[in-house]
C-alpha cells in the first residue's frame, strides 16, 4: 500500500487539454502543455569498446653482460641514473690482461727484429745468387726465413690485438642512451661471461605490451590507430599498433601486441596501462536526466499516454551525454514530462 502511495497511484490524473499537442491518436505530438515541458525516448547509436590491459615495456631496453671471469673494482653508476651511449658504467680488473698485452708487445718486438735480420739474408742472398756466388739451395733456406719471420710477426700482431680487445673487456660501456635499471653487481663482486650485470632502457620510445583476446586480435592490423589510456598517469592518446605476435598463448587462447604511442613525462617501464579495441556500434535508449524521479527507493518517469501523465517504474543503466540509459519501463517513442524549469528537449 506504501509503494502504491508513494507511486502516485491515488493521485487524480492530468489530463491534456483538448486541441493542446494532441495528435488524432491521441497522443502529444511535442508540443508544451500548459506548466509542462516533454521530451521523446529516443534511441542513439553509440560506439562500443572493449578495452585489453597490459603493461608498460620499453622498446629499446639492453641487457649488458660481461665478457669475461674477472672482479668488479669500479661500478660507476646507480639505478635510474641517465646515461649516454658510451659511457662506462662497469670496470674489471685487467692485471692478468695488461701482463698479457706487454707479452704480446715483446713477442712482437722481437720478432720485428728477427724480420729486419731475415729481410737484410734474403736480399744479400738474392744479390749472390745473380752472381752465381751461391747455390740456389741456400737462397731457398735465405727466401723460407724471411717468409717465417714475416708470418710470425703477423701472428704476434693478432696476439697483441686480442689483448687489447680483452683490456676493452674490462670497461663495459652503455649501449644506448637510456637510464640504468636492475643494477646487480658491486664492487668486489665477481662475474662471469655471460652474467648481466645491469640493464638499460631508453625512456623515450616505450610500449604498451597487451593481451588480446583472439577473437579480437583477428580484428587488428599492424599501423591501425586505437585508443589506449595509462591509469596512474590519467593519460589517454591515440596510439598505433606496432606488431601482433602470430603465436597465441596456449593456457589463455590470446595473442601478444604491441602498440606504441607518444610518452608523457613520468611514464616508466612496468606501469600499467589498457588499450580501447573497437566492436560494433550499439544502439541505447535514452531519456534527458530530467525526467527522471527519485521516489523513495523507486526510479519513476511521468508518461504522456492517452491523453493522461501517469507515472511509471522504470529500470536505468548507465548515465551517458545524451542521458540516462532506459534498461525497462519505457518504448522508442513514448514521451515524458519534464519540470516547467527544464528547457524542452526534442527528438
Amino acid at each position: 500500500m506504501l509503494l502504491l502511495i508513494l507511486a502516485g497511484f491515488f493521485h487524480p490524473k492530468v489530463a491534456v487539454p483538448p486541441g493542446d499537442g494532441e495528435t488524432e491518436e491521441g497522443k502529444n505530438d511535442g508540443q508544451a502543455i500548459p506548466g509542462e515541458r516533454i521530451a521523446t525516448v529516443r534511441v542513439v547509436r553509440r560506439p562500443r569498446w572493449e578495452s585489453a590491459v597490459g603493461t608498460v615495456r620499453p622498446v629499446h631496453e639492453a641487457a649488458v653482460a660481461s665478457k669475461l671471469l674477472a672482479k668488479v673494482v669500479e661500478v660507476r653508476v646507480r639505478a635510474g641514473q641517465a646515461v649516454q651511449k658510451g659511457e662506462v658504467l662497469v670496470r674489471l680488473d685487467d692485471a692478468d690482461l695488461q701482463a698479457r698485452k706487454k707479452q704480446a708487445e715483446a713477442a712482437l718486438q722481437s720478432a720485428h727484429s728477427l724480420l729486419q735480420q731475415t729481410q737484410a739474408d734474403y736480399e744479400r742472398a738474392a744479390q749472390l745468387l745473380r752472381s752465381n756466388s751461391i747455390a740456389r739451395s741456400e737462397f731457398d733456406k735465405a727466401e723460407a726465413a724471411w717468409r717465417a719471420a714475416q708470418a710470425e710477426r703477423e701472428r704476434l700482431q693478432q696476439l697483441l690485438r686480442e689483448a687489447e680487445v680483452l683490456l676493452e673487456y674490462t670497461i663495459i660501456r652503455s649501449p644506448i642512451d637510456g637510464i640504468v635499471t636492475d643494477k646487480r653487481v658491486e664492487v668486489g663482486d665477481t662475474v662471469t661471461p655471460g652474467q648481466v650485470v645491469l640493464t638499460v632502457y631508453n625512456p623515450a620510445r616505450m610500449q604498451l605490451v597487451v593481451t588480446v583476446r583472439e577473437s579480437l586480435a583477428q580484428r587488428l592490423r599492424v599501423g591501425q590507430k586505437i585508443r589506449g589510456r595509462l591509469e596512474s598517469l590519467d593519460y589517454e592518446c591515440e596510439a598505433t599498433v606496432s606488431e601482433i605476435v602470430p603465436e597465441a598463448q596456449t593456457a589463455s587462447r590470446s595473442f601478444t601486441v604491441k602498440v606504441v604511442g607518444p610518452c608523457p613525462p613520468g611514464v616508466y617501464s612496468g606501469m600499467f596501462g589498457r588499450i580501447f579495441l573497437p566492436l560494433e556500434d550499439e544502439e541505447v535508449l535514452v531519456i534527458p536526466p530530467a525526467a527522471v524521479r527519485h521516489i523513495g527507493q523507486l526510479t519513476m518517469v511521468e508518461v504522456l499516454s492517452a491523453g493522461r501523465v501517469v507515472r511509471r517504474s522504470v529500470l536505468l543503466g548507465r548515465q551517458l551525454p545524451e542521458g540516462y540509459e532506459v534498461l525497462s519501463g519505457l518504448r522508442e517513442g513514448e514521451q515524458v514530462v519534464l519540470p516547467d524549469s527544464q528547457k524542452e528537449i526534442s527528438s
